[in-house]
């Protein structure tokens, strides 16, 4: 392959629709190979905003501002990095002959939990927990009476766990209806999902080009609120679950189609493994790979869209560790304290430019020589961690025990800079 210097005629251009953490890493990935990036997301300064070569702004679910945009830009790839994007948009642009990653009908079915779901299900024949679509509070309860309890009550279109809950009784449902309001897209329809009994849950990072499938050591997971907070590789598979795995991410990405990584989530009971979604791009808890593999997901992700060999060697077990902030700030300060800068563990922290209790500010990786003692690290050193409410708590226990404000403001800036 050539490669080009950015900032020219002849400049290779990405675009990443949605600039969070996962599009910042891979705008530094295609920073590495002289590519143009051009980030684009619904608020300014967003973390890939801050490392690429141009920085947009706009409404991505305004099919004519998006499409305006990609058409003003003319990039060679566009890389949809969330769900909230118009994706009649998508179809347009590639109609007008523009390289959606992986492509708009995969974007399509996987934005949105009734396409996939009935794509996964009933055209490949896949393994999933019993489901009910809903778009009414009485239908809610009838498909949960149907199913039975616990269920899973989730917003078609969301991400990041935003409006999921568990129903264990009916009693619960009221609740459920009202946490789906909070989802990050149309929460006009729900889902109705079976509880599996699982034994654990993972993701199955798979990344492909026309020419090759590759398959990364699976990726373990805690989630709470169906959001992920701890993550680690390789986590251990029984051969016949890890067959069944490999065979059912194979079907779906070969399903889908196109080029790049894919993460593939699957619940696992001894050897019956099951479908439950899929990602056309990098997955939050693929962050792991920032220290386990010679080639990231990010880097993976690149050198699929380029249509590049993807080779790479796992070098460690590792694990990571999210860190949420605990409250809002238009100032966010993240304090890492030194031991997370060991020789085993380092810290990512996003550069998000406000901060809201639950949003995801950092990550801290770590690495060892059994995926269980990384864990045990990441737990341990996330606690390391802290955000400026404490900061903030500090400085008004300070005051009440001390009129020198000299005093306070010294002791503040030791806790945040150590010094």
């Amino acid at each position: 392959m050539h490669f080009t210097a950015p900032l020219k005629s002849n400049s290779i251009k990405i675009m990443l629709l949605g600039s969070g953490e996962l599009g910042k890493e891979v705008a530094i990935e295609a920073q590495r190979l002289g590519i143009e990036v051009i980030a684009v997301d619904r608020y300014p300064n967003a973390p890939a905003h801050q490392v690429a070569h141009e920085a947009h702004v706009i409404d991505m679910q305004n099919r004519e501002a998006v499409l305006d945009l990609i058409r003003r830009v003319r990039p060679d790839y566009i890389l949809p990095e969330i769900e909230a994007i118009s994706i009649d948009a998508l179809f347009d642009a590639e109609k007008e002959g523009f390289h959606v990653i992986p492509n708009a009908e995969a974007v399509n079915k996987t934005m949105n939990r009734k396409n996939i779901r009935k794509f996964a299900a009933e055209e490949l024949g896949l393994k999933t927990s019993a489901y009910r679509f809903v778009s009414s509070f009485d239908a809610l309860e009838a498909a949960a009476d149907s199913i039975g309890y616990p269920c899973v009550v989730k917003p078609v279109m969301s991400s990041s766990g935003h409006g999921q809950s568990v129903a264990r009784s009916r009693e619960d449902l009221q609740k459920c209806w009202e946490i789906a309001k909070e989802a990050r897209g149309d929460a006009s329809e729900l889902i109705v999902e079976e509880f599996v009994e699982f034994d654990y849950e993972i993701t199955l990072l798979t990344a492909r080009t026309e020419k090759e499938t590759i398959f990364c050591e699976p990726i373990g997971h805690e989630q709470k609120g169906g959001d992920y907070i701890f993550s680690w590789q390789p986590a251990f598979m029984a051969p016949g679950a890890r067959e069944k795995a490999e065979e059912i991410a194979k079907k779906i990405t070969d399903g889908l189609g196109g080029r790049g990584i894919f993460g593939v989530e699957l619940f696992v009971k001894g050897e019956e493994v099951y479908f439950s979604e899929v990602s056309p791009r990098p997955h939050d808890t693929g962050m792991v790979t920032l220290i386990t593999q010679s080639q990231s997901e990010f880097a993976l992700h690149l050198r699929a869209v380029l249509g590049l060999p993807l080779e790479f060697a796992f070098h460690t077990p590792g694990a990571s560790a999210a860190y949420k902030a605990k409250r809002h700030s238009v100032t966010p300060v993240i304090h890492a304290e030194d031991a997370v800068f060991a020789a085993d563990s380092f810290i990512r922290v996003f550069g998000k430019p406000e901060s809201h209790e639950g949003r995801r500010m950092a990550v801290v990786l770590t690495m060892a020589a059994s995926e269980s003692e990384a864990l045990k690290k990441a737990k341990e050193r996330i606690g390391y961690v802290d955000d400026y409410a404490n900061v903030t708590k500090m400085v008004e226990s300070e005051r009440e025990e001390s009129e020198d404000e000299s005093c306070v403001i010294k002791k503040v800036f030791k806790f945040i800079f150590g010094k």
